[in-house]
């Protein structure tokens, strides 16, 4: 449940990014979504390598509902991660708006008299 409340914060958030910089929002939004989901996905697989190498038994007591430090801790790398892609994308949005003529300028000399 708490995983849904963070997509659609991720969500929200890229799309405001989009917005600002006069991109397609939905693009965005789903960039969130992926990299979240990505992120937990190999958190997942990762540490369930782990389990399997380091202890073979705890596989069969896996227990997939409630909340555990693992649950934890995966939220929190997930979210650093769409925090920092999104700063990446802040990053590349503002460069390429400072390089691009401002609207202003191509509008110079088409004033209807």
């Amino acid at each position: 449940m708490l995983s849904i409340f963070i997509l659609i914060g991720a969500y929200r958030y890229y799309a405001q990014l989009a917005e600002r910089f006069g991109k397609t929002k939905w693009h965005y939004g789903l960039l969130a979504i992926g990299v979240y989901l990505g992120t937990q996905l190999f958190f997942g697989f990762s540490y369930g390598i782990y389990q399997g190498i380091s202890n073979p038994d705890a596989l069969e007591e896996v227990n997939y509902t409630g909340f555990s430090i693992i649950n934890i801790i995966s939220w929190i790398i997930s979210i650093a991660a769409v925090y920092g892609v999104y700063q990446l994308l802040e990053r590349k949005l503002v460069k390429e708006h400072v390089n691009k003529p401002s609207i202003e300028i191509e509008k110079i000399g088409d004033k209807n008299l």
